[in-house]
Formats: C-alpha cells, structure tokens, sequence
C-alpha cells in the first residue's frame, strides 16, 4: 500500500507536469514531491503522539525544500505542489484528492483558538501563484483561485476566485484539468469599464443638451487621461 501511493505521487507528477522528463529527474529535482513525502512520516508521527519528532520532520523538510506543511494536516491522494518555494499549509487544514498548488501559496489560520481554524479544500482544486486562504473557510470541488487572491469566505464548488479579498467571477460544472492564468476575468477592470460606459452615455446627453440652449463650455482637461485610462483596461477589447 505504501509502495503503491509512492508511485502514484510519481506518475501525478507527470500528469501534472510537463517539464517532467524522466523518474529520476522527479525523485532528485522536484522540492514539491519530497515534502510530501517527509509529509507522510510526519503525519504519521503526529497521528501517534510524538508530537516533538513530528515537528522536527517537519521543520527539516522545510528547511531542504523551502515547503512548510505542519505535520498535523491532512492531505488526500495525487496531491501536488509545483514550484513550491513558500508554501504553507496549517495543522488544521485538510485538503482533497486530485489538488494542485503553485508557488508561495498559504493556508493560514485566523484564530488563536485550539479548534479548527484553517480551510478544508475539496477535489480537484487549482491555487496559483502566491493565492491565500485565511481561517476555518470551505473551498468547494473544482474551485479555481487565481494567482495573488485573497480567500476569506468559503468558495462554492466549481468557483472561480480572484482579487483580494476574493471575489466569485465565474460558475463552471466541467472539470478544468488547470487553472488558465492568461484569461481570469478582472472584476476591477470590469467595474472600471462599465463606469466609463457609464460615463460616456453622460456626455452624450449633456452635448445635446449644451447644442440646444447654446452653452458654451470649456474643453475637457480630463479627456486625455480618461480615455488612457480606458486603453489600458480594455486588454484589447472595447470599453
């Protein structure tokens, strides 16, 4: 049995990887598998009261991998940390099969309580880069957390979440097998272009009603900012 989870961590390197190139390549040069590993032993450690040793295994893989996951936390099957320098996982979190985690991502506590007070991830949950999730919160299967985002609040199953503190941008039910960073919608800049929309349909009307009584008014100073503004939120799409 013990044999046989090793090898599946392997091949989910592959499947997840594919900078991977061959097996002793994953065994010598990939920080994420190892820490897993020494994972393994320190939770099993944990789970039968040598607290100290558990620790210590603990500490030292973060000190060869750069990885720190406490040893009372619990992991499922086919877990895997990418680039994992910086990543910290707390005692209480717990995490389902099949996730994937970038660099620098952290799964953090809010509370000085004893309890539970760090999250519970489902299956099939992609974070990228440098994403966050703070206290005892719930983040569903399949949830998407973009890179940088902030998670305070539970995250319903085939979510996607950006921005800080994160916000629900997008409901799926197909499974993604990654988490495309390049096409994440912007709720910011969204709000942005819809003011400016806004705006644009208020100028209108107001030269209507200027050519009617016969005002004159001054140039608009803002005219050129704004409509810089407007270029660089529209990655490429009308504002």
């Amino acid at each position: 049995m013990f044999f046989s989870t090793l090898r599946e961590d392997i091949r989910t390197v592959f499947d997840k990887d594919p900078a991977a190139r061959s097996i002793p390549e994953v065994l010598c040069c990939y920080p994420g598998l190892h820490a897993l590993w020494f994972h393994y032993f320190a939770h099993f450690l944990w789970k039968h009261h040598l607290r100290f040793l558990a620790r210590f295994t603990s500490h030292f893989s973060r000190f060869l991998t750069g990885i720190e996951i406490h040893p009372g936390a619990k992991i499922g099957r086919r877990f895997f940390i990418d680039h994992g320098a910086g990543v910290v996982i707390g005692e209480t979190a717990e995490i389902g099969n099949d996730t994937l985690i970038y660099q620098g991502v952290v799964l953090g506590g809010t509370s000085l309580s004893k309890g539970k007070r760090h999250p519970t991830v489902g299956n099939n949950v992609v974070f990228g880069t440098g994403a966050v999730a703070l206290g005892a919160i719930n983040i569903g299967d399949g949830a998407r957390i973009g890179s940088g985002s902030v998670v305070v609040k539970s995250v319903p199953a085939g979510a996607t979440v950006v921005g800080v503190p994160g916000r629900v941008t997008e409901d799926h039910t197909e499974e993604s097998p990654a988490l495309e960073h390049g096409r994440l919608p912007d709720p910011v800049a969204e709000a942005i272009r819809l003011v400016l929309r806004e705006q644009d349909k208020l100028e209108e009307r107001l030269q209507r009603v200027e050519s009617t009584t016969g005002v004159t008014v001054p140039d608009d100073e803002l005219k050129g900012s704004r409509g810089k503004i407007a270029r660089e939120f529209s990655q490429g799409g009308g504002i």
